[in-house]
């Protein structure tokens, strides 16, 4: 797996204490600009050797990229094996019923547990964004359906790439079936939102501590078996002309607004 862009190679070389070693990461580099300087001596305190090559060779690794990936500004991280989970390729995936027996299961304190649950959202610069403002606003988990939708967080380096490289740290779910980890969820004390613009205005709720924000699909939205699980409707107050926000940008001011009106 090939990796570019400065943000997504930093946050992975960041994350690979908790990925079990270096052994799997490589960095190929042209020209050591201070922006790569930075970067190579994070990956030398991580223990990631670095080569340098000529362009023609970092071209060579990204050339099978989509060509908004192929800008590698210099510097081409290659992971070569697979951890458990997906990790070694930066991804944090979860086991979702693990996490709800674990982290789910009470909350302490003052501390919030928020849950994004995606139905169907198929772009993966959508999903990366999303798990980006998820790090922002201090989402507990993202979860994500295994089917219909831009799921493959270990291998879709867009996700990565699109989420600032925050993918390394969002506990991210693949689960089978959404509406039945929706009730799951509940069970274990989570009130569900889900997102349409019907809904109640997202100024007037207090969340509570354990909340899970439904998110639908990009064209029709949250699907009708998981809108009947969620308790409440919530939308954005707007005054546009067009009808709706993008989806990521409604998770982001969702996800704004949750963690400004909480119990």
């Amino acid at each position: 797996m090939i990796i570019t862009g400065f943000h997504s190679i930093e946050e992975k070389i960041r994350a690979v204490p908790s990925l079990g070693g270096a052994g799997a990461f490589k960095l190929y580099y042209s020209k050591a600009g201070p922006r790569v300087k930075k970067i190579l001596a994070a990956a030398s305190d991580a223990g990631i050797k670095a080569n340098q090559v000529a362009d023609a060779k970092l071209d060579e690794l990204v050339s099978s990229l989509d060509e908004a990936l192929r800008d590698h500004r210099g510097i081409v991280m290659e992971i070569t094996e697979k951890s458990d989970g997906g990790k070694a390729n930066g991804a944090n995936l979860v086991d979702f019923d693990t996490w709800l027996k674990t982290t789910g299961a009470t909350v302490d304190g003052n501390k919030r547990l928020t849950v994004v649950m995606l139905d169907r959202v198929t772009d993966p610069h959508n999903v990366g964004a999303i798990i980006r403002s998820c790090d922002q606003f201090g989402a507990s988990l993202v979860i994500l359906p295994e089917h219909k939708a831009a799921s493959d967080i270990a291998g879709n380096e867009v996700i990565g790439r699109a989420s600032a490289g925050a993918s390394a740290w969002v506990p991210v779910a693949v689960v089978n079936n959404l509406a039945r980890a929706a009730e799951k969820l509940k069970t274990a004390g989570f009130w569900l939102y889900g997102a349409d613009a019907g809904g109640k205005s997202c100024r007037e709720i207090k969340f509570p501590a354990k909340t899970v924000l439904v998110m639908g699909s990009e064209g029709t939205g949250i699907a009708e078996l998981l809108e009947k699980q969620c308790d409440e409707i919530v939308s954005i107050p707007t005054c546009g002309k067009i009808d709706s926000l993008n989806v990521s940008v409604a998770a982001g001011v969702l996800l704004y607004e949750l963690s400004q009106r909480s119990e």
